[in-house]
């Protein structure tokens, strides 16, 4: 068992409960000793100037005056009155060092044959001064300690304080526990496997940014979910019509050449679409940077579709090294063509270069264009353009994968209408050290 609270109210409360204490504690002692200093400094002014007015006094009084005499001035400054030569009262050095501040002033203000001395039985002040020839002994009662009201004031006042201080604990606990109960429970949910609504992005600055992390995970747990959606029903509806053609000519057993190339096409689009798949699925977040210049990649990437006879020309620029992921940027740029090659018309024109600090990759075609309302629609998964341009068959990956490997690099991609007809897709290089994935 543990004494500190588990909740958030309780281990506010405790703070706030033992902020309050030594606050209160060192308050009240450093005004108990104000006080008695004060008091002290008081109690020494008045009793030099009764002195003063005595001991003017008993100079101008008779040195023979009666012991009736001497009680009537005792009468009128309210001390005890007795002669050097007559005292028998026992009384000890002043220890206290407010006591001892007296003697010094009193010394100081009445000449340095003034002595104190307590008497602590009877609480009585004994002063020793000079008046005229003779010397006497003035006994005064010292204060008695003042039953300090002061104390059990500031006691009533830190209990209430306690109390109001505890009660905006407990509503400003409830306050920042609301967005923490809502955040628990959505979790619990994710764990159940359920998706909540997005959380209030509400509150204090860190418990907003903490719903807002949490909300941008939600919303990427979703686009996962979504897409592993789009991908199961993309497998099934794109390889149900080869192998369907694959199965019926199995059947009939054709020894038709046209037959058995249709098939073989039919193997190797299949074989296509599942390499789509296999890429759009592939997670390159874990791949390292490294600084490549981007033209060698690109140059790479042209050199094999020319050793198979298809026609891209590519206009290198000047460009500084990069931090790429290498792989990623090979599939991007084989995409690109691929897309390129497959909805719009040769020739197909691969461009690079510096746009400031910046890398700029342009793959452009000759075809009949992308409509300006279609161009998001097709970056999205499973996504194919209007069947006047997309003539050919495939997945509708390739474009959203580029996006996918661009937003990796804290590139841009975009698709634009090219000038004379076409499209040119172009992706834009920052060149930033590190990046975010999809």
């Amino acid at each position: 068992m543990t004494l500190w609270p588990r909740s958030l109210f309780g281990r506010l409360a405790l703070l706030l409960l033992l902020v309050i204490l030594i606050s209160q504690a060192t308050a009240i002692f450093l005004y108990r000793q104000d006080r008695a200093a004060l008091l002290s400094r008081q109690f020494s002014d008045t009793k030099i100037v009764q002195l003063k007015a005595l001991r003017a006094e008993l100079a101008a009084a008779d040195p023979k005056s009666t012991a009736a005499a001497l009680a009537s001035f005792g009468d009128a400054y309210q001390a005890r009155i007795v002669p050097d030569e007559e005292r028998r009262f026992v009384g000890g050095p002043p220890q206290n060092p407010a006591m001892v501040e007296l003697l010094e002033r009193l010394k100081a203000e009445l000449g340095p044959e003034t002595d104190v001395r307590i008497q602590p039985r009877l609480q009585l002040l004994w002063i020793k001064l000079i008046a005229g020839d003779h010397a006497y002994w003035a006994g005064f009662q010292l204060p008695p300690r003042p039953v300090d009201q002061a104390q059990s004031r500031a006691l009533e006042w830190s209990l209430i304080a306690l109390a109001v201080l505890l009660t905006s604990a407990y509503f400003f606990a409830r306050y920042l526990a609301r967005p923490l109960r809502q955040l628990n429970d959505a979790v619990a949910e994710v764990g159940d496997g359920k998706l909540p609504p997005p959380l209030p992005e509400t509150g204090p600055s860190e418990i907003a940014s903490l719903s807002r992390g949490f909300n941008q995970m939600l919303d990427k747990l979703r686009r996962a979910d979504e897409d592993r959606a789009l991908l199961l029903a993309g497998v099934s509806h794109d390889l149900r019509t080869p192998l369907a053609r694959l199965r019926l000519g199995i059947e009939v057993g054709t020894q038709d050449a046209a037959t058995q190339e249709g098939m073989i096409s039919d193997i190797a689009e299949m074989d296509k679409i599942i390499g789509q798949f296999l890429e759009f699925a592939r997670d390159d977040r874990e791949a390292p940077l490294e600084m490549r210049e981007l033209n060698d990649i690109v140059a790479a990437a042209v050199e094999r579709y020319r050793k198979a006879g298809i026609e891209v020309r590519f206009n290198r620029g000047e460009l500084p090294p990069q931090p790429l992921r290498s792989t990623a940027v090979s599939r991007l740029i084989a995409n690109l063509i691929d897309n390129a090659l497959r909805y719009g018309a040769p020739p197909v024109d691969v461009v690079t270069r510096a746009d400031g600090r910046s890398a700029v990759l342009e793959v452009a075609d000759r075809g009949p264009g992308i409509a300006a309302d279609q161009v998001e629609r097709l970056k999205r998964p499973f996504t194919r353009g209007e069947p006047a341009r997309t003539g050919g068959a495939g997945a509708g990956l390739g474009l959203a994968i580029v996006e996918r490997i661009a937003r990796l690099h804290g590139a841009t991609f975009e698709l634009l209408p090219r000038e004379g007809g076409g499209t040119c897709a172009r992706v834009t290089l920052t060149g930033r050290k590190s990046a975010t994935g999809s």
